[in-house]
């Protein structure tokens, strides 16, 4: 008797041992996490790719010696899978495989943050890429190299000139200026130089984010593409705000009919290969996590002004709950709509303040 107590309480020790572990586990920060807090936490709006992702959902298998056709084909199908709209590379994408030594076919991720005295582009790449070799492809580009103390590449001249002469892809403006941080294997661009110096120099050192983003980033959980708005961001450009007269005319009597509603502390939409999108909304309290459950899920399940139609032509609209001061809204795609870019720009009804 004495063994078997001695067996079970070891298999009680081994039980808890791998309770903890899974706890653990799921409470690790995802990679949009992780990314979210290299950011610029002064931004307002934060668009996300995970690419090693995209590549998976597409069946694209690429590397950094894939020729810019393949690229392209991988852009092609993410674009038609609806789960490439939030990056700011794919216009640039054969151009960056055949020139700077990364793009989409290399990138574990890419992070777009928009603030409102520049925006940059963080990219994570994985351990197999040199970052002399890239040093040497900006070089070769003719990009200037930094100053002493200072970081970043500046191609304001040497980019367009590639770009002229080859036939993969226009620059976007938002990489004409990189720095490339080896420790933490990133790539960061932008259109601004002095801002991009002074995010690099930020690196590791950030102001927290908003409590709002940082709860619906949380709630988004790990999703291929996302869009993660402030609540400022949310109630200025993506609700009815801006509409027309007649669009917000409608809006008003709909959310008079739907009930009360509380200005959002931040909103996500996150899109999944297979799940269609989930819309996050967080709030203040729980208690108006609670009423917007519900008036926000009739908004969502009628009319769309400011869009046309109805959203019930662009989803279906699955569970909808409170969970503390955060509202999950399941949508799910009708054949052939695309969620996540059309729902990622206002006017959104169900998205007001």
């Amino acid at each position: 008797m004495r063994r078997l107590v001695i067996v079970m309480g070891v298999l009680l020790v081994v039980v808890a041992a791998g309770a903890a572990g899974v706890r653990a586990w799921l409470s690790r920060p995802t990679d949009l996490q992780r990314a979210l807090a290299l950011a610029p936490s002064d931004a307002q709006r934060w668009s996300w790719t995970d690419w090693s992702s995209v590549r998976d959902a597409t069946g694209v298998r690429l590397d950094a010696d894939s020729s810019t056709a393949k690229v392209h084909r991988l852009i092609e199908k993410g674009y038609a899978a609806d789960l490439t709209s939030t990056s700011v590379l794919i216009d640039s994408a054969g151009l960056l495989q055949e020139h700077y030594g990364w793009s989409p076919a290399t990138l574990d991720w890419e992070l777009y943050s928009q603030a409102s005295d520049g925006a940059v582009m963080i990219g994570h790449l994985p351990d197999s890429i040199s970052f002399d070799d890239l040093r040497d492809d900006l070089d070769r580009m003719g990009f200037t190299k930094p100053a002493q103390g200072e970081d970043v590449w500046d191609g304001s001249t040497a980019a367009y000139a590639v770009s002229s002469s080859a036939d993969d892809g226009a620059v976007n403006p938002e990489i004409t200026y990189v720095a490339l941080d080896s420790g933490r294997h990133l790539v960061l661009t932008s259109d601004n130089g002095d801002y991009l110096q002074a995010q690099v120099d930020a690196l590791g050192d950030r102001d927290a984010l908003p409590d709002g983003v940082t709860r619906v980033a949380e709630a988004i959980g790990q999703p291929v593409s996302a869009y993660v708005n402030s609540g400022g961001y949310t109630c200025s450009q993506l609700s009815m705000a801006d509409a027309a007269d007649d669009d917000r005319q409608q809006a008003d009597e709909l959310i008079a009919q739907a009930g009360k509603i509380n200005p959002v502390d931040a909103m996500a939409l996150g899109a999944e290969p297979h799940d269609g999108v989930r819309a996050v909304l967080a709030f203040e309290s729980h208690d108006q996590a609670v009423t917007n459950a519900d008036s926000r899920a009739k908004l969502a399940a009628g009319p769309a002004p400011g869009q046309g139609g109805d959203f019930t032509d662009r989803f279906r609209l699955g569970k909808v709950k409170a969970d503390g001061d955060v509202v999950t809204m399941a949508l799910h795609p009708t054949p052939n709509a695309s969620i996540l870019s059309d729902l990622g720009n206002g006017p959104l009804l169900f998205a007001t303040c």
